[in-house]
Protein backbone atom coordinates (compact mmCIF):
# COMPACT_ATOMS: atom_id res chain seq x y z
CA UNK A 1 0.00 0.00 0.00
CA UNK A 2 1.00 3.32 -0.72
CA UNK A 3 0.66 6.70 0.59
CA UNK A 4 -2.21 9.21 -1.12
CA UNK A 5 -1.55 12.86 -1.48
CA UNK A 6 -3.44 15.37 -0.53
CA UNK A 7 -5.44 18.12 1.39
CA UNK A 8 -7.30 16.49 4.07
CA UNK A 9 -6.70 18.00 7.60
CA UNK A 10 -9.64 15.80 8.98
CA UNK A 11 -7.25 12.52 7.44
CA UNK A 12 -4.21 13.48 8.39
CA UNK A 13 -5.84 14.21 11.56
CA UNK A 14 -7.40 10.83 12.10
CA UNK A 15 -4.20 9.45 11.01
CA UNK A 16 -2.16 10.86 13.91
CA UNK A 17 -4.45 10.51 16.97
CA UNK A 18 -4.27 6.77 16.02
CA UNK A 19 -0.75 6.63 16.44
CA UNK A 20 0.44 6.40 13.20
CA UNK A 21 2.34 8.63 10.67
CA UNK A 22 1.60 11.54 8.32
CA UNK A 23 4.17 13.53 6.29
CA UNK A 24 3.56 17.39 6.60
CA UNK A 25 4.32 20.15 4.71
CA UNK A 26 6.93 23.13 5.54
CA UNK A 27 8.29 26.36 4.38
CA UNK A 28 11.34 24.60 4.94
CA UNK A 29 11.04 20.99 4.12
CA UNK A 30 8.97 18.18 4.40
CA UNK A 31 8.53 16.74 7.67
CA UNK A 32 7.52 12.80 9.07
CA UNK A 33 5.65 13.63 12.03
CA UNK A 34 3.66 11.88 14.96
CA UNK A 35 2.41 12.69 17.97
CA UNK A 36 5.39 13.53 20.18
CA UNK A 37 3.75 13.42 23.33
CA UNK A 38 3.22 9.04 22.04
CA UNK A 39 6.47 7.25 22.29
CA UNK A 40 5.43 4.40 19.88
CA UNK A 41 4.55 7.05 17.60
CA UNK A 42 8.35 8.57 17.72
CA UNK A 43 9.33 4.97 17.83
CA UNK A 44 7.83 4.72 14.08
CA UNK A 45 9.78 8.00 13.29
CA UNK A 46 12.72 6.52 13.88
CA UNK A 47 11.84 3.27 12.31
CA UNK A 48 10.66 4.51 9.20
CA UNK A 49 13.94 7.09 8.46
CA UNK A 50 15.90 4.34 10.00
CA UNK A 51 17.28 6.94 12.11
CA UNK A 52 19.61 6.49 15.01
CA UNK A 53 17.72 6.74 18.13
CA UNK A 54 20.92 9.06 19.63
CA UNK A 55 19.69 11.61 16.55
CA UNK A 56 17.28 14.24 18.14
CA UNK A 57 13.71 15.39 16.72
CA UNK A 58 12.33 18.54 16.60
CA UNK A 59 8.97 19.58 18.28
CA UNK A 60 6.41 21.36 16.19
CA UNK A 61 3.50 23.06 17.71
CA UNK A 62 1.46 26.10 16.77
CA UNK A 63 1.80 29.00 19.60
CA UNK A 64 3.88 30.17 22.16
CA UNK A 65 1.21 29.20 24.93
CA UNK A 66 1.32 25.48 23.57
CA UNK A 67 5.10 25.62 24.27
CA UNK A 68 4.93 26.63 27.46
CA UNK A 69 3.07 23.73 28.20
CA UNK A 70 5.74 21.56 27.55
CA UNK A 71 9.10 23.36 28.42
CA UNK A 72 10.39 24.54 31.92
CA UNK A 73 10.64 28.00 31.12
CA UNK A 74 11.81 30.29 28.17
CA UNK A 75 14.94 32.68 28.38
CA UNK A 76 14.08 36.30 27.83
CA UNK A 77 16.47 36.07 24.32
CA UNK A 78 14.26 33.20 23.37
CA UNK A 79 11.13 35.03 23.89
CA UNK A 80 12.76 37.89 21.68
CA UNK A 81 13.62 35.61 18.54
CA UNK A 82 10.33 33.59 19.32
CA UNK A 83 8.22 36.30 19.31
CA UNK A 84 10.23 37.90 15.94
CA UNK A 85 11.03 34.65 13.89
CA UNK A 86 7.45 32.72 14.42
CA UNK A 87 6.06 31.31 12.85
CA UNK A 88 9.32 30.01 10.78
CA UNK A 89 12.47 28.97 9.85
CA UNK A 90 13.67 29.41 14.07
CA UNK A 91 14.39 25.77 16.21
CA UNK A 92 14.89 26.98 19.91
CA UNK A 93 16.14 24.32 22.62
CA UNK A 94 14.11 24.90 25.91
CA UNK A 95 14.42 22.28 29.02
CA UNK A 96 11.33 19.79 28.43
CA UNK A 97 8.81 19.15 30.85
CA UNK A 98 8.45 15.01 31.63
CA UNK A 99 5.19 15.14 29.32
CA UNK A 100 8.17 14.89 25.95
CA UNK A 101 9.36 11.60 26.35
CA UNK A 102 13.63 10.91 26.44
CA UNK A 103 13.05 9.21 22.86
CA UNK A 104 12.06 12.48 21.54
CA UNK A 105 15.05 14.48 23.00
CA UNK A 106 17.44 11.51 23.26
CA UNK A 107 18.02 11.36 26.93
CA UNK A 108 18.45 15.88 26.92
CA UNK A 109 16.96 17.15 29.01
CA UNK A 110 15.88 20.16 26.39
CA UNK A 111 13.63 19.34 23.47
CA UNK A 112 14.24 21.39 20.44
CA UNK A 113 10.87 23.49 19.37
CA UNK A 114 9.41 25.07 16.44
CA UNK A 115 6.08 26.59 14.83
CA UNK A 116 6.57 26.21 11.72
CA UNK A 117 5.13 29.11 8.69
CA UNK A 118 2.92 27.01 6.48
CA UNK A 119 -0.73 27.88 6.67
CA UNK A 120 -1.80 23.86 6.29
CA UNK A 121 0.38 22.89 8.90
CA UNK A 122 -0.51 25.45 11.27
CA UNK A 123 -4.44 24.43 10.80
CA UNK A 124 -3.63 20.65 11.53
CA UNK A 125 -1.27 21.55 14.42
CA UNK A 126 -4.15 23.69 16.15
CA UNK A 127 -6.69 20.33 15.33
CA UNK A 128 -4.72 18.53 17.39
CA UNK A 129 -4.40 18.06 21.27
CA UNK A 130 -0.41 17.21 21.32
CA UNK A 131 2.68 18.44 19.18
CA UNK A 132 4.27 16.85 16.54
CA UNK A 133 7.86 15.18 16.69
CA UNK A 134 8.56 15.71 12.98
CA UNK A 135 12.33 15.61 11.46
CA UNK A 136 12.68 15.39 7.48
CA UNK A 137 10.75 13.39 5.68
CA UNK A 138 13.41 10.99 4.05
CA UNK A 139 15.66 8.43 4.76
CA UNK A 140 18.05 9.28 7.19
CA UNK A 141 21.50 10.88 5.55
CA UNK A 142 20.09 11.58 2.18
CA UNK A 143 19.07 14.68 0.55
CA UNK A 144 15.61 16.13 2.51
CA UNK A 145 12.10 16.40 0.46
CA UNK A 146 11.13 19.80 -0.26
CA UNK A 147 8.06 18.55 -2.05
CA UNK A 148 5.32 15.97 -1.68
CA UNK A 149 6.32 13.75 -4.51
CA UNK A 150 9.68 13.72 -3.13
CA UNK A 151 8.48 12.14 0.36
CA UNK A 152 6.14 9.40 -2.10
CA UNK A 153 9.12 8.80 -3.75
CA UNK A 154 11.14 7.89 -0.90
CA UNK A 155 8.94 6.97 1.63
CA UNK A 156 5.27 6.48 -0.13
CA UNK A 157 4.92 2.80 0.76
CA UNK A 158 5.52 3.18 4.65
CA UNK A 159 2.96 6.33 4.72
CA UNK A 160 -0.62 6.38 4.99
CA UNK A 161 -0.57 10.03 4.16
CA UNK A 162 1.16 12.78 2.68
CA UNK A 163 -0.35 16.20 3.22
CA UNK A 164 0.37 18.69 0.12
CA UNK A 165 1.27 21.92 0.88
CA UNK A 166 3.13 22.54 -2.75
CA UNK A 167 7.13 23.27 -3.07
CA UNK A 168 8.90 24.27 0.75
CA UNK A 169 9.39 28.28 0.05
CA UNK A 170 12.84 28.28 2.38
CA UNK A 171 14.23 25.05 1.26
CA UNK A 172 16.99 24.28 3.67
CA UNK A 173 16.19 23.11 7.29
CA UNK A 174 15.29 25.21 10.69
CA UNK A 175 17.98 27.31 12.45
CA UNK A 176 18.55 26.22 15.58
CA UNK A 177 19.67 28.30 18.87
CA UNK A 178 20.09 27.42 22.55
CA UNK A 179 21.21 29.44 26.03
CA UNK A 180 23.68 28.80 27.84
CA UNK A 181 23.71 31.41 31.05
CA UNK A 182 23.83 34.62 29.04
CA UNK A 183 25.03 33.05 25.84
CA UNK A 184 22.74 32.61 22.38
CA UNK A 185 24.31 29.29 20.45
CA UNK A 186 23.68 28.55 16.78
CA UNK A 187 23.83 24.55 16.66
CA UNK A 188 22.82 24.40 13.03
CA UNK A 189 22.58 27.13 10.51
CA UNK A 190 19.32 27.47 8.50
CA UNK A 191 16.64 29.74 7.52
CA UNK A 192 17.23 32.41 9.83
CA UNK A 193 20.73 33.92 8.94
CA UNK A 194 22.87 34.75 12.18
CA UNK A 195 23.11 38.15 11.05
CA UNK A 196 19.37 38.14 11.30
CA UNK A 197 19.77 36.57 15.34
CA UNK A 198 22.60 38.92 16.25
CA UNK A 199 20.59 42.03 14.92
CA UNK A 200 17.80 40.54 18.04
CA UNK A 201 19.86 39.36 20.57
CA UNK A 202 23.43 40.25 20.02
CA UNK A 203 26.61 38.25 18.95
CA UNK A 204 26.24 34.50 18.42
CA UNK A 205 28.54 31.90 19.44
CA UNK A 206 28.41 28.98 16.89
CA UNK A 207 28.74 25.23 17.36
CA UNK A 208 27.76 23.20 14.32
CA UNK A 209 29.15 19.55 14.09
CA UNK A 210 29.26 16.46 16.18
CA UNK A 211 30.13 13.07 15.10
CA UNK A 212 28.09 11.36 17.71
CA UNK A 213 25.40 12.05 20.16
CA UNK A 214 24.73 15.30 18.96
CA UNK A 215 23.00 18.01 21.44
CA UNK A 216 20.57 19.08 18.49
CA UNK A 217 19.01 18.08 15.63
CA UNK A 218 21.12 18.51 12.31
CA UNK A 219 24.67 18.13 13.86
CA UNK A 220 25.81 14.75 12.51
CA UNK A 221 28.96 15.66 10.71
CA UNK A 222 27.57 13.49 7.25
CA UNK A 223 24.17 14.70 6.17
CA UNK A 224 21.73 15.78 3.55
CA UNK A 225 24.28 13.66 1.30
CA UNK A 226 23.30 12.23 -2.44
CA UNK A 227 23.71 8.58 -3.42
CA UNK A 228 26.32 9.89 -5.65
CA UNK A 229 29.98 11.00 -4.07
CA UNK A 230 29.80 14.61 -3.94
CA UNK A 231 33.25 16.80 -3.58
CA UNK A 232 34.02 20.52 -3.71
CA UNK A 233 37.09 20.60 -6.33
CA UNK A 234 36.54 19.89 -10.00
CA UNK A 235 40.30 19.93 -10.64
CA UNK A 236 40.11 16.49 -8.32
CA UNK A 237 37.20 15.06 -9.42
CA UNK A 238 38.52 14.88 -13.24
CA UNK A 239 41.45 12.97 -11.83
CA UNK A 240 39.74 9.98 -12.03
CA UNK A 241 36.33 10.85 -13.97
CA UNK A 242 36.40 11.69 -17.35
CA UNK A 243 34.39 15.56 -17.66
CA UNK A 244 31.20 13.46 -19.03
CA UNK A 245 30.72 11.84 -15.76
CA UNK A 246 30.80 14.78 -13.89
CA UNK A 247 27.61 16.68 -12.73
CA UNK A 248 27.77 20.43 -11.40
CA UNK A 249 25.56 22.38 -8.55
CA UNK A 250 26.44 25.85 -9.62
CA UNK A 251 25.49 28.74 -8.20
CA UNK A 252 24.73 31.78 -10.41
CA UNK A 253 27.08 30.91 -13.62
CA UNK A 254 26.74 27.61 -15.72
CA UNK A 255 31.02 26.24 -15.15
CA UNK A 256 32.03 26.19 -18.95
CA UNK A 257 34.37 23.54 -18.30
CA UNK A 258 30.81 21.01 -17.67
CA UNK A 259 28.35 20.34 -20.23
CA UNK A 260 25.65 22.19 -19.13
CA UNK A 261 22.77 18.94 -19.85
CA UNK A 262 24.68 17.84 -16.06
CA UNK A 263 24.50 21.29 -14.62
CA UNK A 264 21.81 22.13 -12.31
CA UNK A 265 22.02 26.32 -11.77
CA UNK A 266 20.81 27.36 -8.20
CA UNK A 267 19.61 31.28 -9.01
CA UNK A 268 20.48 32.89 -12.36
CA UNK A 269 20.21 35.87 -10.50
CA UNK A 270 22.27 35.08 -7.95
CA UNK A 271 19.48 35.21 -5.41
CA UNK A 272 20.82 33.27 -2.14
CA UNK A 273 17.09 33.07 -0.90
CA UNK A 274 16.55 31.08 -4.58
CA UNK A 275 19.43 29.26 -4.06
CA UNK A 276 18.20 27.88 -0.84
CA UNK A 277 14.85 27.15 -1.97
CA UNK A 278 16.34 25.03 -5.22
CA UNK A 279 19.03 23.62 -2.81
CA UNK A 280 17.56 20.16 -2.59
CA UNK A 281 15.57 19.79 -5.70
CA UNK A 282 18.59 20.30 -7.75
CA UNK A 283 21.12 17.76 -6.26
CA UNK A 284 18.26 15.56 -6.52
CA UNK A 285 17.91 16.13 -10.21
CA UNK A 286 21.75 15.68 -10.26
CA UNK A 287 21.65 12.58 -8.50
CA UNK A 288 19.26 11.11 -11.09
CA UNK A 289 21.21 11.80 -13.90
CA UNK A 290 23.75 9.54 -15.45
CA UNK A 291 26.87 10.61 -14.60
CA UNK A 292 29.30 9.41 -11.15
CA UNK A 293 30.35 12.18 -8.91
CA UNK A 294 28.71 15.44 -7.68
CA UNK A 295 31.05 19.06 -7.76
CA UNK A 296 29.46 21.53 -5.65
CA UNK A 297 29.65 25.20 -6.12
CA UNK A 298 30.26 27.56 -2.84
CA UNK A 299 28.30 30.47 -2.02
CA UNK A 300 29.04 33.62 -0.44
CA UNK A 301 29.96 32.96 3.16
CA UNK A 302 27.37 34.95 4.50
CA UNK A 303 23.68 35.37 5.24
CA UNK A 304 21.94 31.84 3.98
CA UNK A 305 25.10 31.14 2.16
CA UNK A 306 26.58 29.73 5.14
CA UNK A 307 23.43 27.62 5.78
CA UNK A 308 23.78 26.13 2.28
CA UNK A 309 27.53 26.27 2.29
CA UNK A 310 26.75 24.15 5.86
CA UNK A 311 24.53 21.30 3.60
CA UNK A 312 27.60 21.14 0.75
CA UNK A 313 29.90 20.50 3.49
CA UNK A 314 28.34 18.02 5.34
CA UNK A 315 27.32 16.37 2.20
CA UNK A 316 30.78 16.01 0.88
CA UNK A 317 32.02 13.96 4.36
CA UNK A 318 32.48 10.25 3.33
Amino acid sequence: MFAEIGTNISLAREILENGDLVSIPTETVYGLAGNAFNPDAVIKIFKVKNRPSFDPLIVHTYSIDKVQEFVEEIPDKAKILMKKFWPGPLTVLLKKKQIIPDLVTSGSHLVAVRIPGHSLTLKLLSSLSFPLAAPSANPFGYISPTTAQHVYDQLGDKLKYILDGGSSLVGIESTIVGFEEEETIVYRLGGISIESLEKEVGKIKTILSSSSKPSSPGMLSSHYAPSKEVVTDLSEALKSHDINEVSYLAFKEYNAAVPVANQFLLSKTGSVEEAASNLFAGMRKLDGLPTKIIVVEFLPEKGLGRAINDRLRRASVK
